[in-house]
Order: C-alpha cells, then sequence, then structure tokens
C-alpha cells in the first residue's frame, strides 16, 4: 500500500470500522487525475491528526471518490514537540529542508527572516503565500511519508520571538552554529528525561546567524551547538539535527 490521502477535519469517530469516506475537492482530483485511483484499490485515509484508517475504494468519479474503512488506528502525539524553526534562504533550499523534515517527523516548522536571509518574505500577502507554500509541501511529504500527523506551519517569526521561546522554561531552542561547543548529540543524551515540552532546533540561513542574533538568543536561554566537525548547508542541517533528536528520543 502506496498511497494515503487526507480529508482534514474530520473526526476520529467518522473513521470507524465499517463507514465509508468520501472525499472530494484538488485531493480527489489529484488521486483520480494523477495517481489514477480505481474502484477496488486499497489505500490510506487521515485526518492529519492521529488518524490513518485503512480500506477498499468503492467509487471514483472524476471529483469524488470514497473508501469503505475495515481498519483503523490512532496515532497519539509525541510528548516532545520538535519544531524546525528554518531561516528563509534563497532557491529552493529552505523548502528543501521543509519537505525533509517532515519525512523526518517533525511537528512543527516556522519560517524566520535572519539578518542574512536572502531571501525576504516583506509585506501581509507575500508571507501569507510563503507561509502557504511550505504549508503545502509540508502536506505532499506527509502524505509520501505516511504520516498520521500534519506537521504545523506556522507564520512567519522574528528574533524576538525565538528570544521568547528561549526564556520558556518547558521549551528547549536549540541554534545549530559553529561558534558551539558542545554537539547535539551530547545534549540530547543528557536532556533524556527532561520535562520538556518542545525543542525548537534553529537554522541560519547561507551566511549564516549574525554575532547580534547569537548573543541575542544565548542571553535570552538558547543553547548553541554543533551537529559536528562539518557545517552542513542550511536545507540539510536541520534534517541532520531532527534525525540525531530522532534517535534520542526514541522515536526512531
Amino acid at each position: 500500500m502506496a498511497n494515503l490521502y487526507y480529508r482534514e477535519g474530520l473526526p476520529a469517530p467518522a473513521f470507524a470500522a465499517g463507514a465509508t469516506i468520501e472525499i472530494d475537492g484538488d485531493e480527489a482530483h489529484h488521486a483520480v487525475r494523477v495517481s489514477r485511483l480505481r474502484v477496488g484499490e486499497r489505500i490510506l485515509v487521515g485526518n492529519g491528526a492521529g488518524v490513518l484508517a485503512e480500506g477498499d475504494v468503492t467509487v471514483v468519479e472524476k471529483q469524488r471518490f470514497a473508501v469503505q474503512i475495515d481498519r483503523v488506528r490512532e496515532h497519539a502525539r509525541p510528548a516532545t514537540r520538535l519544531t524546525l524553526v528554518q531561516a528563509l534562504a534563497k532557491g529552493d533550499r529552505d523548502e528543501r529542508a521543509v519537505e525533509q523534515a517532515t519525512e523526518f517527523g517533525v511537528d512543527g516548522i516556522s519560517p524566520w527572516g535572519a539578518e542574512r536571509s536572502v531571501s525576504r518574505w516583506t509585506g501581509v500577502e507575500k508571507a501569507e503565500r510563503g507561509t502557504a507554500k511550505w504549508q503545502r509541501i509540508a502536506r505532499e511529504a506527509a502524505k509520501q511519508s505516511l504520516r498520521a500527523w500534519l506537521p504545523e506551519v506556522t507564520d512567519q517569526l522574528g528574533i524576538d520571538d525565538l528570544a521568547a521561546a528561549a526564556a520558556r522554561e518547558d521549551t528547549a531552542v536549540l541554534v545549530l552554529h559553529p561558534r558551539g561547543e558542545t554537539a547535539l548529540s551530547a545534549w540530547a543524551a543528557g536532556a533524556q528525561g527532561l520535562p520538556l515540552a518542545e525543542i525548537r532546533v534553529v537554522i541560519g540561513p547561507e551566511g549564516g546567524f549574525s554575532d547580534a542574533e547569537l548573543d541575542t538568543l544565548e542571553a535570552a536561554g538558547a543553547t548553541i551547538l554543533v551537529l559536528g566537525e562539518t557545517v552542513l548547508r542550511t536545507s540539510s542541517a536541520g534534517p541532520a539535527a531532527l534525525a540525531v533528536l530522532n534517535v534520542a528520543l526514541g522515536r526512531w
């Protein structure tokens, strides 16, 4: 079974065994016209909020299809939320980070405009378009990964938002930068069992963090760490960090 389709907003009880779930709109159009969905095909459907149901397709029309459910699984949220705070980057490097982070199981994604970001989401309209595009990328990556939970993509953050998060006792803000003296893997090993509601991994743009940004975040309570001896691109540093944290938290 290789295909998952979402019906967001549908409550968990609607996915009971024996129920029929109908999907229309863009999701159905993609399934019917692009994926060539057929009656009798066995697929997964979910609500993006923890439910994955399995069943056979019973109806296929131009803009609609239906599946009869015979197996349902509910997945609880992880105890500690993993969030990628990804600096805006030129080209599609930040978008690649969003895609891979979703595949690696990230729970939340926040864009942020760093001082050295070449790409800028200036103005409300451009910021809304940027956020919507990241949401689409995350949604498609979640479908490919057969994820029960869709990651939340927030509005763009600023340095003050990150500093405020770093000051919270139940949140660990981890800044990946060569200035750090401790490896992320060592921090993660020592953090096991801490009552953390959220771990935020902050990734800088191609030109890195400014000294002022690092000083602000460190003063607010953030921890500056390194992944290893080499420096990764902005598109790969976040997913690599998530892999380390997934192992440390027992999610992998």
